[in-house]
């Protein structure tokens, strides 16, 4: 049995193709579909089957159409509710793909409905196991509403065991989500591999013994998840479309001016440094970099409901495509290019300061605000004394409670802090982007709480 990961860690999760040398079995497939048909042509394997482990709370699925494109067969719980015709299977019935049997295994607590895969090829066996079993924890359980969240935590105790009485304690463990994702919950490591076996030593879902105290343990411990997955669930029981990855035309001076003026929602995905000294008034700073925070907070923040127009280089604008893709934000309009004055002559540019952690102690009145935008949980954790907390996510809707005055604005790294910056001028604020590690503040001298 060969297993090839196709990694997203934009997002924090894994695709999987399984096979045994002929035919495959690919399980949780994010939208963009090429990179699983460039894995499986460069396998030289035919894909029969297509899994998902859940209906995704955090991507857009693209197992529905790579099953109808290449004519596989699409498996997908018979209990979920959803919207197209696909392979419905159920608890403990297994399929053939090629010599690999796979069985499917109810466990619930990510969802209601989720499926574990065991895989078995000849001595050889593999668990994949979505966001039920991760590594050094356990998806969350609190996205399907707060009502449901007690009853899930108990689903996924009892999971856990399940697993371990299906599958054998060598089975190689390849979770969907645990890599970042925000679908992971509690202590999940950075491992790139492990065993069941492995985890039933390090995980607390194996070594807390006391059912009570694991699921108040991991309750207490979650934090704020993207805005953005309110979507994901119902676009994928609905039955997702293939991604247009295009890059449009770039829109003329004229038009990308009238975008601005006009309030619109224009981002530009160059480095926050650049950004901070130059950019088209009106702007919104999502650095993209290596697309590491891009689609995670930019899918946070904006509101779906607008358009999206995306300024920088084609390379950029062509992976945020891609990126966004994965989240439902379909079909952005581009300005190609990364010279504002070229981009739209004639439209106000603007610049503010960005700083470090000396520039703060040394220039800062004592009378200006220090605005912390990272989460509450962050904030409570440790602060800078006497900073105010307004996580990014929070902060179009509460720009009426920003103080007023200059505002000294930071995260834990500087790049929300510089969303924040530009959503700040963009609202006629006065920002001043702190563009440093929270982690250096104290000993910089900055006076702590926490």
């Amino acid at each position: 049995m060969d297993v090839t990961v196709i990694d997203t860690p934009q997002l924090g999760d894994r695709s999987y193709l399984v096979h045994d040398g002929q035919v495959a079995l690919v399980i949780d497939a994010q939208r963009d579909i090429d990179r699983v048909e460039a894995t499986a042509e460069q396998a030289g394997v035919r894909v029969t089957h297509v899994a998902e482990t859940h209906i995704h709370n955090d991507y857009i699925t693209g197992g529905l159409v790579y099953a109808r494109k290449h004519g596989a067969a699409y498996l997908v719980n018979a209990a979920d509710d959803v919207s197209f015709e696909r392979t419905p299977i159920t608890d403990g019935e297994t399929v053939q793909v090629g010599e690999l049997t796979v069985k499917a295994v109810a466990t619930p607590g990510h969802t209601h409905h989720h499926l574990s895969f065991v895989v078995t090829h000849g001595e050889e066996q593999a668990v994949f196991s979505g966001g039920s079993v991760l590594y050094g924890s356990v998806g969350r359980t609190d996205l399907l509403g707060s009502e449901h969240t007690t009853g899930l935590t108990h689903d996924q105790y009892a999971s856990a065991r399940r697993l371990a009485a299906e599958a054998q304690e060598q089975a190689a463990l390849y979770p969907t989500h645990g890599f970042g994702s925000f679908c992971s919950s509690g202590p999940a490591t950075g491992a790139d591999e492990s065993t069941l076996g492995e985890q039933f030593q390090v995980n607390h879902v194996y070594t807390d013994p006391d059912e009570e105290h694991f699921v108040a343990e991991l309750i207490a411990n979650l934090r704020a998840y993207p805005n953005y997955y309110v979507h994901m669930g119902p676009a994928n029981a609905a039955g997702p479309t293939a991604p247009d990855l295009e890059v449009p035309d770039s829109l003329d001076p004229e038009e990308l001016t009238a975008r601005l003026q006009d309030g619109e929602w224009v981002v530009d995905l160059r480095h926050r440094v650049a950004y901070s000294s130059s950019h088209l008034k009106g702007t919104i700073s999502f650095e993209y970099g290596d697309g590491g925070s891009f689609t995670t907070f930019l899918g946070w923040v904006f509101p779906y409901d607008r358009k999206l127009t995306l300024v920088g280089s084609r390379e950029d604008v062509e992976n945020a495509i891609r990126d966004l893709s994965r989240i439902g934000i379909d079909s952005p309009d581009a300005a190609l290019g990364e010279d504002p004055d070229q981009l739209a002559p004639g439209a106000a540019v603007s610049s503010y300061p960005r700083v470090g952690w000396a520039e703060v102690l040394t220039d800062r009145p004592a009378d200006e605000t220090i605005l912390d935008v990272r989460r509450v949980d962050e904030y409570e954790d440790s602060h800078i004394a006497g900073a105010v907390n307004i996580p990014l996510h929070e902060l179009l809707a509460r720009m009426d409670e920003v103080p007023t005055g200059r505002l000294w604005v930071h995260c834990g790294s500087g790049y929300r802090s510089g969303v924040a910056a530009s959503l700040l001028e963009r609202a006629d604020k006065d920002p001043v982007h702190i563009d440093a590690m929270f982690a250096e503040a104290a000993d910089a001298g900055l006076p702590m709480d926490g």
